[in-house]
């Protein structure tokens, strides 16, 4: 099956979101670096690069930083683009945020998830429970979870009691995306829950037509993505500039 219409669809969500109206994706030889103070690709003042397949899209909050930009940038390859060591070897920088990785699913791709002998139960977003789990994973992983973002139903597993042990569900983002958020307690980690979870998330995404962004830094989280049939088709790296 092509990948071509998540990867469309895909790239219209991340030029919506470099908020500038001629945003569009490049090739290495001349990538589409705009000037852009209001983008969501980056944090405010930053340098925010989002590769898909060969082409990138890089904002920048100044004329001067867009020029820095394609200066140092152009010709670089795109899978070198979301590389920090890369990116900071030709762009002064002070700091940077990834890279993640950007996996996108159609319908025809999602596969089961293994059996964990667990029925799955729905919450409310922000639920107390999940608070729960979010301070018993810690504030690293809670954050890289997006767990608080979750907008849509949170589907969870329990240890038989009150307790959740794996929680998942999406967050609506433009251009009718659903970003998938998983977290799973530490101790419960390597049981498939993960996969049960975020597998019901995705199928709830795709019955209300969204197309289902899995975004990753942690290998685990990749396996979980890969495991569910979401296929790698890009990156996105920040980058502060000096």
């Amino acid at each position: 099956m092509s990948i071509e219409p998540p990867a469309r669809r895909a790239r219209a969500l991340w030029r919506h979101l470099a908020a500038v109206p001629e945003a569009a994706f490049g090739t290495p030889a001349l990538p589409g670096v705009f000037v852009s103070p209001d983008s969501s690709l980056a944090p405010p003042s930053w340098v925010g690069v989002v590769t898909l397949g060969d082409t990138a899209l890089i904002t920048a909050p100044t004329g001067r930083a867009a020029d820095s930009v394609r200066a140092a940038l152009t010709g670089l390859p795109a899978a070198r683009l979301t590389d920090p060591a890369a990116v900071t070897a030709l762009l002064p920088a002070s700091g940077t945020l990834g890279p993640a990785t950007l996996a996108y699913l159609s319908p025809e791709d999602l596969r089961p998830p293994g059996p964990t002998g667990t029925p799955t139960e729905r919450l409310t977003p922000g639920h107390t429970e999940l608070r729960a789990l979010s301070a018993e994973a810690g504030e690293a992983d809670a954050g890289e979870s997006g767990l608080e973002e979750i907008t849509s139903p949170v589907f969870v597993v329990r240890d038989g009691a009150a307790r959740v042990l794996a929680a998942a569900g999406y967050a609506h983002w433009p251009r009718d995306t659903a970003h998938l958020c998983v977290l799973t307690a530490p101790g419960a980690r390597g049981r498939g829950l993960a996969r049960q979870v975020a597998h019901e998330a995705t199928a709830h995404a795709l019955a209300a037509g969204l197309l289902p962004q899995w975004r990753a830094r942690p290998a685990a989280s990749r396996r979980v993505a890969a495991a569910l049939g979401y296929r790698e088709l890009g990156g996105q790296l920040s980058v502060r500039p000096a």
